[in-house]
């Protein structure tokens, strides 16, 4: 399994701003849609930074860079930001019937995910002009599969995730596909027996689209009602 993400802080504009970290034992391939460590390669690590929503630097990734040395994080990795307090990573697990200690592995999909819910969009809204600087409410969803996938299950997989998040957000009740800044990462062994697909109905696709699903409703619900990213919550004390 994935080691468990540490939670510190970063001191930056006279705040302690919360930061999840993923040290990972050794690279990991990874599939990410991240502004900083996107695309499919071994990364070494993870980060998860909450920033304010009312955050406009125009260099996110070299932000992100700056985050992962502050924090000792060297080699290739994988940085996400959120609007959102960091600590209320919401997990969930999800296993594969019968596979446990299959290829050495425990037969289950884990799932962090930070959800943001602030400024929900549907993707597809005919309304929608021009680009601009949206609010970085963000769903941001790491995924760890205990199998190698093919490149194609990779992507497949983050297609995957997707759907279970619009599910996931549908069911809150929002007229939503997530917001203008959500990000997938997934990642699984650099090494042995490849599973070719990721999709839904696929071996390792369907827990993680559980998982996914869970993650989501559970802190979508607690986002949805408390209304409080970190900045809102860190002005208020």
């Amino acid at each position: 399994m994935l080691p468990e993400p540490s939670l510190t802080r970063r001191r930056e504009d006279g705040r302690d701003v919360p930061l999840l970290v993923w040290r990972f034992p050794e690279p990991m391939l990874a599939v990410s849609t991240a502004v900083l460590g996107g695309g499919v390669g071994p990364r070494e690590w993870l980060v998860n930074a909450s920033v304010p929503m009312s955050y406009s630097r125009p260099d996110p990734d070299a932000h992100l860079r700056e985050i992962a040395a502050e924090a000792g994080l060297a080699g290739p990795g994988i940085g996400l930001m959120t609007g959102v307090d960091v600590a209320d990573v919401v997990s969930a697990r999800a296993g594969v019937p019968g596979q446990d200690g299959v290829l050495g592995q425990d037969g289950v999909v884990q799932v962090w995910a930070t959800v943001g819910l602030g400024a929900p969009i549907p993707a597809a809204d005919p309304s929608a002009e021009g680009f601009g600087h949206p609010a970085p409410g963000t769903v941001n969803i790491v995924i760890w599969v205990p199998q190698r996938l093919a490149d194609g299950a990779l992507i497949n997989a983050v297609a995957t995730a997707t759907e279970a998040k619009a599910q996931a957000i549908a069911e809150l009740g929002l007229a939503a596909t997530g917001t203008a800044t959500d990000a997938v990462v997934v990642l699984c062994p650099m090494d042995g027996p490849v599973a070719a697909y990721g999709g839904p109905r696929s071996l390792w696709g369907a827990p993680m689209a559980r998982a996914v699903h869970r993650a989501v409703l559970d802190g979508g619900a607690v986002n949805l009602a408390t209304g409080r990213s970190w900045s809102d919550r860190h002005d208020q004390k």
